[in-house]
């Protein structure tokens, strides 16, 4: 079943959670509940955060996407940051923060955002290594620009792999859940000593993205005033957009062929058309099979990341 069909009333939403008491989850290395002496303990949750890491390549034929970080050169940095190998679980924060208490003495680092950070009384920064005592409370607040931080400590988050992966897979599920209030992850043992760097600088979002577009695989299937429109004019970044896809608002692209296709392959990046003619670009947590027609393929999503919703964002071809 696609994604954008009509019938459902929201492509892109997250499950709802229960409601009710705040519950303490400890979530081991093996899945099951433990105390674990060296963890962080989520305070605040926020809007939504997940656990990632570079994700779970080379499972599409058995129906599993890559998911991962959606900027993975950002969760590289910070783990480089605090001495981690670039592939350790890290957390992704999107939009409004989060609050944590780290219980062991330990080196964290924030990349993304631009955001306020705090340890414990003192005021901290993005892009550098930081190291915490025992017990710090670290405050993340809201992004002031971009939409998501990513944060490294010291050893990684070290919950089971699930497919060689520790990363949250919001579509399938696979992976851990997002945090709640009073969830406890385990912090796995440090590799290697902090990055020995006053600060790194995190570029701001630009106010209009350009994103390559390769045409293809049913790019036939749309009229050629629909590829005008489609490199000719401008889009908007829906809010009914997150991890699994961007939707874009603005010109409808026009059939040329009526009717569906049989489900076939979706790749990161791919540009499907639902009904309504109005284009939605995959990400990390897309699905691996959809009936709409794609388009064409972005090549590198990575700007979507931090892109909030009103960005313009306009297409261009490999040679344009």
């Amino acid at each position: 079943m696609a994604v954008g069909r009509p019938h459902r009333t929201g492509p892109l939403r997250r499950p709802r959670r229960p409601t009710g008491p705040t519950r303490s989850r400890h979530v081991g290395p093996d899945g099951g509940d433990v105390t674990h002496p060296a963890a962080i303990e989520v305070l605040r949750a926020g809007a939504l955060t997940t656990v990632q890491d570079l994700g779970r390549p080379g499972w599409a034929h058995l129906g599993v996407p890559r998911s991962g970080a959606l900027d993975p050169t950002a969760l590289r940095l910070a783990n480089r940051l605090v001495g981690n190998p670039e592939h350790t679980a890290g957390l992704e924060i999107t939009l409004t923060g989060c609050t944590l208490r780290l219980t062991r003495a330990t080196t964290v680092a924030l990349t993304g955002a631009d955001v306020t950070v705090q340890a414990g009384a003192r005021p901290a920064d993005t892009g550098r290594p930081l190291t915490v005592p025992a017990g710090t409370v670290l405050r993340i607040g809201p992004a002031r620009q971009g939409v998501r931080s990513w944060l490294a400590v010291a050893g990684g988050i070290d919950v089971s792999p699930v497919l060689g992966s520790r990363a949250t897979d919001t579509l399938s599920g696979l992976g851990p859940p997002p945090l709640r209030d009073g969830d406890r992850l385990p912090l796995g043992q440090p590799l290697g000593a902090p990055a020995p760097v006053d600060l790194t600088v995190c570029p701001t979002p630009p106010p209009e993205l350009r994103l390559t577009l390769r045409l293809g695989p049913r790019d036939d299937w749309f009229t050629p005033t629909a590829l005008d429109r489609l490199f000719g004019t401008a889009y908007t970044l829906s809010p009914v957009s997150n991890r699994v896809g961007a939707r874009l608002a603005g010109a409808p692209l026009p059939r040329a062929v009526a009717g569906e296709l049989p489900s076939e392959g979706i790749v990161l990046g791919a540009v499907q058309v639902p009904a309504d003619g109005q284009p939605l670009i995959f990400l990390a947590d897309h699905p691996t099979t959809g009936g709409y027609p794609v388009v064409g393929v972005v090549t590198d999503v990575t700007p979507l990341a931090q892109a909030r919703p009103g960005t313009t964002v306009r297409f261009h071809g490999p040679q344009r």
